[in-house]
């Protein structure tokens, strides 16, 4: 760019296609790379912390053991918001993680070792059908551990989503005087809680 009339001297398309298809025509000595990098590096704690509470409304058919997610709320706390769009689908991403966890995902083995459900046909996964509404709030705590006060945003959703379904699973099956201890959070181990396998 030009430093007095502010004009560009080369097209950025330009700049582009000779810095990286004809770095010949350019000095010996000169580096074409068009990049630039930076590194932040937290001092204190080499993370930064998250936080945030989630909630579900879940049913559950006694008969059946299935579990229908109704609806998913979270407030989080991730420090310093830059795209508020962005940060919510993330969440809502880990969200749906943690509820994959919780009710789908399960390694199973044979007594020999070998994994029985290695491929997407049999090894469950969240879908979208399965999937609740997912509200998503936030409380805004800059930390001082990163320049821009932001803290992680998806992985609290994962982190919290499994331990709320949970609950609530257990709240439904509290007047029947029974608890699911383990996930995922299957029919079958809802059937047997209730005494019904």
């Amino acid at each position: 760019m030009n430093k007095r009339s502010r004009e560009p001297r080369l097209e950025l398309p330009e700049l582009g296609r000779v810095a990286y298809f004809r770095p010949d025509t350019l000095p010996m000595d000169f580096q074409s790379e068009l990049m630039v990098t930076r590194h932040y590096t937290p001092r204190g704690y080499g993370f930064a912390f998250t936080n945030g509470i989630q909630a579900s409304l879940v049913e559950v058919d006694t008969e059946t053991g299935f579990v229908k997610l109704i609806k998913h709320w979270c407030v989080e706390d991730c420090g310093t918001v830059i795209n508020p769009m962005l940060v919510d689908e993330q969440v809502r991403g880990g969200i749906v993680q943690g509820l994959g966890a919780a009710f789908f995902e399960h390694c199973l083995y044979s007594p020999e070792g070998q994994l029985l459900n290695g491929n997407l046909a049999d090894y469950l996964v969240p879908m979208a059908g399965e999937m609740p509404d997912i509200v998503v709030g936030h409380v805004s705590t800059p930390t001082r551990t990163s320049e821009l006060g932001a803290k992680g945003a998806g992985e609290a959703g994962t982190a919290g989503a499994p331990g709320a379904v949970m609950n609530a699973v257990n709240d439904a099956l509290a007047p029947f005087g029974v608890r699911v201890t383990a996930q995922p959070i299957t029919p079958e181990r809802i059937l047997k809680a209730l005494g019904k396998v």
